[in-house]
């Protein structure tokens, strides 16, 4: 498939989740060239305002969210939406600091809202986006109305989930081609059925000029950052305790969703409503990636929160 079949997907993702979504919903690809010359890249759902603000976790892309967002639109006909690629993800261009903590990103998300957006938004960041979505709010607070943080915290523990994808990166950065990369993900267990796997490598990766194929995002050349490992260079680690003051200075709500078998433990939770007594978490059945793993749900209650913001 070409670059522009990236929303032919869409058919195939709404029957495996068993939704019924009698018109798909409109979906085009936007871009913001940046004050340095790099681009950000996003993904505007729906044909109205976009009302909620999706930001994807490390090493993955806008279309992470692509279920839950059919599972909106099944709900409630039309998703107005907007998922952004974090820099260095994606569509969007990679940095040349090789900086992605979510201090650094923020300014560019912030950008990319004030360019695509006309209202306050509930903002959903899922892992390094929910880092990123906190940093937002806490700097620009005009541009949030809500804020979802989904299956993270400051200061995690990153020794299980992160690790594994640090192996899973580490070793050649191009291949042949996309079967290797989704063989590659399915031993490792990534991705869920095999149809799932390639749909991910497809958006995940791209044909350079020489006909190999590499990871679209940064981190696949950079495994070491998923763990803050600088070999004695600049703190470059994405989950920080740092992420603590940024909630601090929140002043919308604040939902923590976790997910049950995801990277925050019941612990962890505990410690961000000690910190944060006005926020709430919810539990959520599933793996860190709630947003593929268990859509309907997901979406749903993001429903409720948009409710709730007004």
């Amino acid at each position: 498939m070409g670059a522009d079949d990236e929303f032919s997907f869409l058919p195939a993702q709404a029957a495996d989740a068993g939704l019924s979504v009698p018109t798909l919903p409109h979906v085009e690809r936007v871009g913001l060239s940046l004050e340095d010359g790099r681009t950000l890249s996003a993904l505007r759902w729906g044909h109205g305002r976009p009302r909620i603000t999706l930001l994807h976790g490390a090493g993955l892309n806008a279309h992470t969210w692509d279920t839950t967002l059919l599972a909106r639109a099944a709900a409630t006909g039309s998703p107005d939406a907007l998922a952004i690629d974090l820099p260095g993800h994606g569509d969007s261009s990679w940095r040349g600091d090789a900086d992605y903590r979510a201090e650094t990103l923020a300014p560019d998300i912030a950008a990319g809202m004030t360019a695509w957006t006309d209202t306050a938004q509930v903002v959903v960041g899922h892992s390094l986006g929910g880092l990123t979505a906190a940093r937002v709010a806490a700097l620009a607070p005009g541009l949030v109305r809500a804020l979802v943080i989904v299956d993270i915290t400051p200061g995690i523990d990153t020794s299980a989930g992160p690790a594994r994808l640090r192996e899973f990166y580490a070793g050649p950065t191009d291949f042949p081609d996309r079967e290797t990369l989704v063989d590659r993900a399915q031993e490792f267990g990534l991705g869920g059925s095999r149809r799932q796997t390639e749909r991910g490598v497809f958006f995940n990766s791209r044909v350079r000029a020489d006909g190999r194929v590499e990871w679209k995002h940064h981190f696949a050349h950079l495994a070491t950052v998923l763990a803050g490992d600088t070999g004695g260079g600049p703190d470059r680690s994405v989950v920080s305790a740092a992420g603590w003051e940024d909630l601090a200075a929140v002043s919308c709500p604040i939902t923590l969703i976790r997910a049950a078998s995801g990277f925050v433990s019941e612990k962890d939770a505990a410690e961000f409503t000690r910190r944060l007594p006005r926020s709430r978490v919810i539990t959520v059945a599933g793996p860190h990636n709630l947003q593929e793993a268990a859509p309907a749900e997901l979406a749903g209650i993001l429903g409720d929160i948009e409710d709730e913001a007004g």
